[in-house]
């Protein structure tokens, strides 16, 4: 079983940047949630797993993507603070940040491990995409609805659908990441 001692030091870089104690346990758990219903045993399972299956990763797995999004936002928001004379709107990062740790945490119940060590959608994830388990996890978690916003948001699932502003920086921030790899299967990509 994966210890939550292991999750935490997986996100730790990210994790620090939240100051609400509260909140990043809130994180944690949601985690855990996931860990558990999902069947994971491993960080290295966690390591392997592509962060999607619709397209070829290249090797990009599931945390790495976790952070990158997370990463990403963070300097999406910092780019717009530290550049506008007046923000026409606020940031809160402890939310950013927390919303981009959990944003694919459904995934966790969407995928599993295949008996020859490959990954497939579960019957879990034919039932519901991740946005929307991820967004029941979050609750769960205790996450406010704001966080619950960025989940069930920040895919397609979020298109036409009111959000806080912390949904639309992770949302920009995972099509990003998910984007150039889909156009590299296509051959659209020009490199």
């Amino acid at each position: 079983m994966i210890k939550r001692e292991e999750i935490e030091a997986a996100l730790k870089e990210m994790l620090d940047l939240i100051t609400d104690d509260v909140l990043c346990q809130k994180v944690l758990d949601a985690w855990m949630l996931g860990i558990e219903r999902g069947g994971w045993t491993s960080m290295d399972e966690l390591r392997e797993m592509p962060f999607t299956l619709l397209t070829d990763t290249r090797g990009v797995g599931f945390i790495e993507h976790t952070l990158a999004v997370t990463k990403s936002a963070v300097g999406l928001a910092r780019a717009q603070t530290g550049s506008y004379a007046v923000m026409p709107y606020e940031i809160d990062m402890d939310r950013l940040v927390a919303g981009a740790l959990v944003h694919d945490v459904g995934k966790l119940l969407e995928i599993e491990r295949t008996p020859d060590g490959g990954y497939r959608k579960s019957r879990s994830g034919a039932c519901a995409r991740h946005p929307v388990s991820g967004a029941i996890l979050a609750a769960e978690a205790g996450l406010p609805e704001e966080i619950i916003n960025i989940v069930a948001c920040h895919a397609k699932e979020g298109e036409d659908r009111p959000q806080v502003v912390e949904t639309v920086l992770v949302h920009q921030a995972d099509f990003a990441t998910f984007n150039p790899l889909v156009m590299m299967s296509k051959g659209t990509l020009i490199q």
